[in-house]
């Protein structure tokens, strides 16, 4: 199993960044996909979340309006459209899946989110 998250970097306040999670090794098209973002010395957070076959999305309150999840089950990409960012959105972003017959949670290694002036 392997997810690589790509796109993040360093934008200024209002700006966009699109992240993408390229996955393998599994079926991707059974899973629920999910962005958290975890800012140092603080837990996880869960930013938003996919059905597997992307007909039902969710969102953190903090960034919804301005966050778009989206899954490409022929890809086997899934990616968050940020839009409108704020300083506050800065942390590394991850990707992940949950395999409830095995009480598994998989992870990406991240991707470094930073809005700054």
């Amino acid at each position: 199993v392997q997810l690589v998250e790509s796109g993040g970097g360093l934008v200024q306040p209002g700006g966009s960044l699109r992240l993408s999670c390229l996955a393998s090794g599994f079926t991707f098209s059974s899973y629920i996909m999910r962005w958290y973002r975890q800012v140092s010395g603080k837990e996880r957070e869960l930013v938003a979340s996919i059905t597997s076959t992307g007909g039902i999305t969710d969102y953190a309150d903090s960034v919804k309006g301005r966050f778009t999840i989206s899954k490409d089950n022929a890809k086997k990409t899934v990616t968050l459209q940020m839009n409108s960012l704020k300083p506050e959105d800065t942390a590394v972003y991850y990707c992940n899946f949950y395999r409830r017959i095995a009480a598994i949670n998989y992870w990406g290694k991240g991707t470094q989110v930073t809005v700054s002036s």
